[in-house]
């Protein structure tokens, strides 16, 4: 019978990874299409992944696929030929990690969702058939040079603070469902001029494209790869790197350097900072930037109060977990009720 879950603890697994000789390539991809039956597609696709050791998380619902995986590099071939044999997915972009260490996941995670990105969309009438136009770095590069150009970054506020392109308007949020209708909101007096949408792979701005097509917006487009796509093509093809900063990646690196600029400060002291990190109280797990100062100061911690509790004996720091639902714990420089979390030392 073949393996279609993981059966061996995650300390294991991270172990297991770290003793890995053999390098891993670091990929993402999502393509739309319809699949009939998504449960039966995610089996038969963990069956051959596991098969091939691939590492990542990967979303399946009706509407496609979304995946940031890792491969080991004798493997790439033999898993891209075995993608491009679904014949949707034939010719798929796969967006190979641009600062990578090929330690980004540790085990083989895909579900079942309703949607491979939450939108809150409800319209029937909604039609990702009908979306913005694909951009290339070149045509994005010459796009943005058009003053009149705009170009809005479909990213959470935590993705854009450490890294965004020249003149990018962020759209304020916490979750891309917030965000397509705040998008809307925003560019109402600017129908006819030429949008440009942009996201970390290409998933969330695609959609946006369509989204903002669906409301009316006519000269939409949308940077084809994201970010991922954009960097490589810069670097291969020598052309000018509009990105500045780091760009924010959802695996155990939580970022990649696309240029040497640090435009972020870390939350604690101000100093510039762009290093994401969670706090090291299993309790808290807040998702914040840290500068190698404040980590060695509050040993990983966001805050005294965190540092008392992780020299607690172990079986204390369970006692006090009990109950707590983190949810989504990001800090947001923006939001009052956060911001007692991060100690601010004016000594550092």
């Amino acid at each position: 019978m073949a393996v279609l879950h993981n059966r061996v603890s995650q300390e294991e697994l991270k172990k297991r990874l770290m003793e890995e000789s053999e390098p891993r390539i670091t990929i993402s991809f999502y393509h739309y299409f319809f699949i009939e039956d998504p449960r039966a597609f995610r089996d038969e696709l963990y069956k051959n992944l596991h098969a091939l050791k691939v590492f990542g998380r990967i979303y399946v619902a009706n509407e496609g696929i979304n995946a940031q995986i890792s491969v080991p590099a004798s493997s790439f071939e033999v898993m891209k030929a075995y993608l491009y044999s679904i014949e949707p997915l034939n010719g798929l972009r796969l967006n190979i990690a641009v600062d990578d260490d090929g330690k980004s996941f540790w085990v083989l995670k895909i579900k079942v969702r309703e949607k491979i990105v939450a939108d809150g969309i409800t319209d029937p009438d909604f039609d990702m058939r009908n979306k913005g136009r694909y951009v290339n770095a070149v045509e994005f590069n010459e796009l943005t040079s058009d003053p009149d150009t705009i170009v809005i970054d479909m990213r959470n506020h935590y993705e854009y603070e450490v890294g965004h392109f020249e003149r990018a308007i962020e759209v304020p949020s916490d979750t891309f469902r917030e965000q397509l209708p705040m998008a809307v909101d925003m560019m109402k007096e600017n129908r006819s001029k030429n949008i440009i949408m942009y996201c970390t792979g290409g998933i969330r701005c695609e959609k946006a494209s369509a989204y903002m097509l669906h409301n009316g917006f006519k000269n939409v487009f949308h940077l084809e790869g994201g970010i991922i796509n954009y960097a490589n093509s810069v670097k291969e093809k020598g052309l000018p790197n509009k990105f500045k900063g780091k760009n924010f990646v959802f695996d155990n690196r939580l970022g990649e350097r696309i240029s040497e600029e640090i435009i972020a400060r870390c939350h604690q002291c101000g100093e510039p900072a762009d290093t994401h990190t969670n706090c090291r109280n299993e309790g808290c797990h807040l998702l914040f930037i840290q500068c190698e100062k404040c980590a060695e100061k509050y040993e990983g911690c966001c805050s005294h109060a965190c540092q008392d509790t992780i020299h607690l004996p172990e079986e204390t720091q369970k006692e006090l977990r009990k109950g707590i639902v983190k949810g989504q714990h990001i800090f947001n420089k923006s939001k009052a009720r956060v911001r007692p979390l991060l100690q601010k030392d004016p000594g550092i």
